[in-house]
């Protein structure tokens, strides 16, 4: 069972997500701040990550940019809000593998995710 850790500081958004992809057969681990975050990250070792881009104290960007320092390899799908343009652009400079728009709808998740099986599960010929 492959290992998703969340990370968003709005408490019904975690719980939208545990629903959701254990009902699709992963195992979810979430954290309520950046800080915890990393710390999951580090002790967990998790498969993919979803950020939330704007959290109080450590934001979404500073952990994007910690977890591909630690591993470049790993998926993370950063969460954004309306009008976060600018901030997913810089996401996606750092690479991120794919955002997320909230309110959070099933087939934007349902993308996310195939983006982040397919950047673990490369194609011959893909990188």
């Amino acid at each position: 069972m492959k290992k998703i850790l969340i990370i968003d500081d709005e408490r019904p958004t975690l719980k939208m997500f545990r629903l959701f992809l254990r009902a699709y057969g992963y195992e979810v681990l979430t954290a309520e701040n950046g800080d915890a975050g990393l710390e999951i990250f580090r002790s967990e070792k998790p498969d993919m990550v979803f950020s939330d881009i704007k959290m109080p104290g450590l934001d979404g960007l500073r952990v994007l940019e910690r977890i591909k320092s630690s591993d470049p390899d790993i998926p993370v799908v950063v969460i954004t809000g309306h009008g976060d343009t600018d901030l997913a652009q810089q996401a996606m400079a750092l690479n991120a593998t794919a955002f997320l728009h909230k309110p959070i709808q099933r087939q934007a998740l349902e993308e996310a995710l195939e983006k982040a099986e397919k950047a673990l599960n490369p194609s011959p010929g893909e990188t």
